[in-house]
């Protein structure tokens, strides 16, 4: 499947060759360790290739992650794709698979949580010296460059607060320093954000979001421009036993022939509660980048297609007793630490916790909301009732 076809009719046939499969329209799913070889040459054909129709042992690689990643490759336009267990898991790939001791990382202000743990717990342990940059940056990243930098990791937009970042700005000047570059593209998903497009060498997915898009399986997704860097994680990936299960393969593989029409109700969904929800007393700022008004709307509005379901507010100033009120009675909003599903999600967010890089301050505290696949009219009622609550606890 080649990139001049429309992402959505490759998410529908990319990964998938019923000719080869007896006519089947889904592929087949192995569940399998073990390979068997006819002769010596052919097993030592195996072990000596990387390349996907050869095979050595289930853990690095069969038709079925293949035929995921067959397709994720095609819908970003890259050389390939990895697939791995979890969102976290390629993550820690491609950070750990282009960077050794000795180097320095850049990392935005705004990653995601365990993003940040792990570079702080594992890259620096053993011997990266990991710096967080400040998000808005832009070609100013330049100036944080040393001598040693290997790589910058973006995420647009970021985790919690929603910045977003000028993305071609910072892989431009990157790409003049001989630095790769990393974003973790799980809000918007290829679909909405054409990563490799922008000049990014290496993107990372929490497929477990929407890619798996039903709240069952457990799924990340690595995804290379070259081939060159492509060998280079996946030599990685099967050094470090990376690899995701057939069964949550075939899940993964389902959800992308449906993801175009989710996101589009996500979008859909959740620009009408963020709008309902700017117009509150209660509100301080919707933090949603493709809300008029919102900040980062414009930089949005340039680069991006679409939006997906993910968004925080501010509220006015509150106690924590009464967004506890507020949380603690939503019957379609519940509180669940991960998103991309069909279902709506909320929790209290703390940004000001984790930053080092940037001073994160706010009128009142923060929450974070996943719009769901629900009608819009129930979920707005659903949270009136919750700024019920919260002036209730006042």
């Amino acid at each position: 499947m080649t990139r001049s076809r429309r992402p959505d009719t490759v998410l529908a046939h990319a990964g998938r060759h019923p000719r080869a499969n007896h006519g089947m329209v889904n592929p087949p799913v192995y569940h399998s360790s073990t390979v068997l070889w006819p002769t010596v040459a052919a097993m030592d054909q195996a072990h000596a290739s990387l390349e996907s129709g050869v095979y050595s042992y289930g853990r690095v690689g069969s038709p079925t992650s293949e035929a995921f990643e067959e397709a994720v490759a095609a819908l970003e336009g890259g050389h390939g794709a990895i697939s791995v267990s979890s969102g976290l898991a390629a993550v820690n790939l491609a950070l750990t698979a282009l960077l050794k001791a000795g180097d320095h990382v850049l990392i935005t202000d705004t990653a995601y949580g365990p993003t940040r743990r792990y570079a702080d717990s594992v890259l620096a342990r053993y011997g990266v010296e990991v710096e967080y940059y400040d998000p808005l940056a832009g070609e100013g990243i330049q100036e944080l460059f040393r001598a040693n930098t290997q790589l910058v990791y973006l995420e647009s937009p970021g985790s919690l607060t929603f910045e977003v970042q000028d993305v071609p700005a910072i892989t431009a000047a990157a790409r003049t320093r001989g630095i790769l570059s990393v974003l973790d593209n799980t809000w918007a998903t290829p679909l909405f954000f054409d990563a490799f497009g922008h000049g990014v060498d290496v993107t990372v997915h929490a497929a477990t979001k929407y890619m798996v898009g039903h709240s069952d399986a457990m799924m990340g997704v690595v995804g290379a421009r070259e081939k060159r860097t492509w060998l280079k994680l996946k030599t990685h990936a099967v050094q470090a036993g990376h690899c995701a299960g057939p069964d949550d393969l075939y899940l993964a593989q389902r959800g992308l022939r449906t993801m175009g029409v989710r996101l589009q109700r996500h979008q859909e969904n959740a620009l009408k509660v963020a709008r309902w929800l700017q117009a509150r007393p209660e509100v301080a700022q919707v933090l949603y980048p493709a809300l008029p008004g919102s900040p980062g709307h414009e930089m949005w509005a340039h680069h991006f297609t679409g939006a997906s379901g993910l968004f925080s507010i501010v509220l006015q100033p509150a106690s924590a007793g009464q967004v506890a009120a507020m949380l603690d009675g939503m019957e379609l909003f519940q509180m669940g630490a991960s998103w991309g599903g069909y279902e709506s999600l909320i929790l209290p967010t703390h940004p000001e916790k984790i930053r080092t890089a940037t001073h994160w301050k706010a009128a009142g505290p923060g929450v974070r909301l996943h719009v769901g696949l629900e009608d819009p009219a129930d979920l707005i009622a659903d949270l009136e009732a919750g700024f019920d609550r919260l002036r209730a606890a006042a």
